[in-house]
């Protein structure tokens, strides 16, 4: 019995070693090998031999409470008595630093789970950092291209603008020629007319005076 206590007190100091300081791949199959222990019936299994473990070493406290107890009543121990007591006292002190040990070894896997977890995920958010930095890089790319766009764009409906008001300016001097020779036509119109009626008047006053004219002559 404490044969096999001295073989797994010191196969879970390895395991505790290993998992404490790194060396090559052996923290990870320490690691793996704790995964498989937990999975299926590993932890029914692992409870029941912790649980037989405590219900030796509180049978081993007795027997060293007992034999202390009797002692007390005569006064000494016997050699037998002696030699009991020292091997309840090696096994339950065995038994403790392996039910310790074990516990300290679940603690240190969990814990170390869950920092490859933390640094997966720490993993992950640089490269979605650096994702971001490369988006946020290419919209300000763009951004700075949209606004040389703008810019040029504004530059050019100011021009188009100008030469609107150009246009504009043209089209109104232009209005006021038409309205100004619309007026010199319909002057000339209106003074064509009275021409018109003026010759008219003198072609009328001709024929009167030709018509006078022969009349004196006959």
């Amino acid at each position: 019995m404490i044969q096999l206590l001295f073989l797994v007190l010191l196969a879970e100091s390895v395991i505790a070693f290993l998992l404490l300081v790194k060396i090559g791949p052996f923290r990870e199959l320490v690691i793996k090998s704790l995964d498989q222990v937990k999975t299926g019936k590993g932890p029914a299994t692992v409870k029941t031999i912790a649980g037989t473990m405590s219900v030796i070493l509180l049978s081993s406290l007795m027997s060293i409470i007992k034999i202390q107890n009797k002692g007390a009543k005569l006064g000494t121990m016997s050699p037998m008595d002696q030699v009991l007591w020292r091997t309840h006292l090696l096994e339950a002190s065995l038994m403790g630093f392996t039910l310790f040990l074990g516990f300290i070894i679940d603690r240190m896997h969990h814990y170390l789970r869950k920092l490859i977890g933390l640094r997966s995920s720490v993993g992950s958010s640089k490269e979605e950092l650096e994702q971001l930095q490369k988006e946020k890089t290419k919209l300000k790319e763009k951004e700075e291209k949209a606004s040389k766009e703008i810019k040029l764009l504004r530059e050019e409906i100011s021009s188009l603008s100008e030469n609107l008001k150009k246009l504009k300016t043209e089209s109104e001097e232009k209005d006021k020629k038409i309205e100004t020779a619309e007026a010199h036509v319909a002057a000339l119109q209106k003074q064509s007319a009275d021409l018109l009626l003026e010759y008219d008047r003198l072609l009328e006053d001709n024929q009167n005076l030709q018509n006078q004219a022969l009349g004196y002559r006959s």
